[in-house]
């Protein structure tokens, strides 16, 4: 065998050695690169683990717009301040610039920034301007992230139909808590890597809708502004004024004092200031439902308006007596004028002559003892006691006739009398217009709740009531309108009877009463002087004084003449 070929074998069996050497070695570096054991393995994912974090990306709450589009509330956008501690070098240095920057505790800053947790939270929320100063610092490691807050650029204004946005971004309240899920939107949660290099994916939130209300600013102002003056001029404790379109249900003003900023909310001391009286509180209406129980007696063909009886001044009724205010006996006397002088004895005597079964049916039918489910939060149903129930007794079909011992919210006494004005039509209030998606817009339609009277009973009702105005209640009278309305006094209950000089006064009224596009609700409670006559019949017409400049509502001289000269006058459509 020559050199050359023993020099090839030898080659051939070095390679094929290095060959084996090599796997080997390849194999053995795999192992111990690896073959982790399970406590290794734990921790590796563990510290992989706490460099991310679950980030919830929220939606844009929708805004809330008046009729004609005016701002009720709107996003703002406050800070939060959070830091990633291994990537800052000078926590010292880093401590002090953010203490000063956020006027905190330069030490509990300091030992967030030494924590061993990958990311801290430093501040949470700040405005737009420390947002901005942290921001200047340019500290490498620190975060400024947005997140929304709500703004009230009305301040008070309707605040308790508004209500308002808490800490949590959950509305409570008003609008905001009743239609809670369309303008909250979805929000959409990702895990996020907490290393500032690493790129997540980008989120897509469904972001909330718009509402528009039903509200119109300015009416909702004078609605406010003169309960306020009717406050300060009767010294009355509280109360409320409701404004609204009888013909759709519209709520065109809501206001009650006391009230509350919502810009504010957490520096109010009584919750109950957070509650829409309007809706939620109860109260005994007084002869304002007298209206009800002469329509109903109509409507069942007890009475008409032209129907007599002998008024003694009293009658007994299920062992008590009833009493008419003055304690005047008024003879034969029909019913307008029961209802032009607000007599007592004169709707219990059609009360009892219905009947406890036709007389509740249509207290019923006028939506008393239920909710109106107006879309708001916190509205009570009042209290209308049955025959069969405990707490009725026979006497109760004489005093619930004239409003005593039956129990109402404001709204509930406007929805049913906007079924006289409205010709016997008793239509679904409501304060959203429409819901905006987008470039999708959902408009609110006007609903009939039911019709408790025909369009011929509401007719002499309403008749009866312009003369309730022109010859029992002069001061309600505004010139050059003719105005259908009644005023109410009522007691106020107290455990074992009622208080002593001391009521709760109201005045319901629509306009013009041949045509009504308004109708309006005033309520005082306790007032110096007792009697709704006296108090509330002046403030509706001041009230209506200015709301007819408002809405555009000409006199009746004007409509008369454009009627008699084939002209069109279109109805305010709010």
């Amino acid at each position: 065998m020559n050199h050359p070929e023993i020099f090839r074998r030898r080659l051939q069996i070095v390679a094929a050695a290095l060959i084996v050497v090599s796997v080997f070695l390849v194999v053995r570096l795999a192992t111990i690169q690896f073959q982790l054991d399970p406590e290794a393995l734990a921790y590796f994912q563990g510290q992989t683990r706490q460099y991310r974090r679950l980030v919830e990306y929220l939606p844009t709450r929708g805004q809330i717009y008046d009729r004609d589009g005016e701002l009720f509330a709107v996003n703002q956008l406050q800070y939060a301040i959070g830091a990633n501690p291994p990537l800052i070098t000078d926590k010292v240095g880093a401590a002090r610039q953010l203490a000063a920057a956020l006027n905190g505790d330069e030490l509990a800053i300091y030992e967030a920034l030494t924590s061993d947790r990958p990311w801290v939270q430093i501040a949470r929320p700040v405005s737009a301007a420390v947002g901005q100063a942290v921001q200047d610092l340019g500290i490498f490691g620190v975060e400024i992230s947005p997140i929304p807050s709500r703004a009230y650029p009305q301040g008070m204004l309707g605040a308790q139909v508004i209500g308002f946005v808490g800490g949590d971004q959950r509305g409570n309240f008003g609008v905001e808590g009743a239609y809670q899920r369309e303008l909250a939107g979805e929000s959409l949660v990702e895990e996020e890597s907490a290393i500032p290099f690493e790129i997540s994916a980008l989120a897509a939130p469904r972001h909330g809708r718009d509402l528009v209300l039903t509200l119109d600013r300015d009416v909702q102002f004078l609605a406010e502004a003169e309960l306020m003056r009717a406050i300060d001029v009767t010294g009355a404790e509280r109360g409320t004024i409701l404004i609204m379109n009888p013909r759709t249900g519209a709520i065109l003003a809501m206001a009650n004092f006391p009230s509350y900023d919502p810009n504010i909310y957490y520096e109010v001391d009584n919750p109950r200031l957070f509650q829409n009286a309007a809706i939620s509180e109860q109260y005994e209406p007084g002869s304002v439902f007298k209206i009800v129980t002469l329509a109903a007696g109509i409507e069942e063909g007890v009475i008409l308006p032209g129907s007599t009886y002998n008024d003694q001044a009293s009658m007994e009724c299920g062992g008590i007596t009833i009493w008419n205010w003055d304690r005047a006996s008024h003879g034969l006397i029909d019913m307008t004028q029961v209802m032009v002088q607000s007599l007592n004895v004169g709707t219990a005597t059609v009360a009892r002559e219905m009947g406890p079964t036709r007389f509740y049916r249509m207290v019923k039918a006028f939506g008393f003892g239920e909710p109106t489910r107006v879309d708001l939060q916190g509205e009570a149903a009042g209290t209308v006691p049955m025959p069969g129930d405990t707490i009725w007794q026979e006497s109760q079909i004489c005093t619930n006739s004239f409003g005593q011992g039956i129990a109402v919210t404001p709204l509930q006494m406007l929805t049913a009398v906007n079924a006289i004005a409205n010709d016997g039509l008793m239509m679904q209030p409501h304060v959203v217009h429409q819901i905006i998606d987008g470039k999708t817009v959902y408009t609110t339609q006007p609903s009939p709740m039911g019709r408790p009277v025909s369009s011929q009973t509401a007719r002499m009702i309403r008749d009866m009531l312009v003369q309730t105005v022109q010859y029992g209640t002069p001061d309600a009278q505004v010139p050059g309108y003719t105005i259908a309305g009644k005023t109410g006094t009522a007691q106020i209950p107290i455990p074992g009877g009622y208080e002593q000089d001391k009521s709760i006064v109201s005045f319901v009224g629509f306009l013009p009463a041949d045509d009504p596009q308004v109708s309006i609700l005033i309520k005082l409670d306790r007032p110096r002087e007792y009697w709704g006559s006296v108090v509330a019949a002046p403030i509706f017409a001041h009230l209506v004084e200015r709301l007819v400049i408002l809405l555009e509502i000409p006199p009746d001289s004007v409509r008369l003449q454009l009627a008699s000269q084939g002209g069109i006058l279109e109805a305010v459509d709010r």
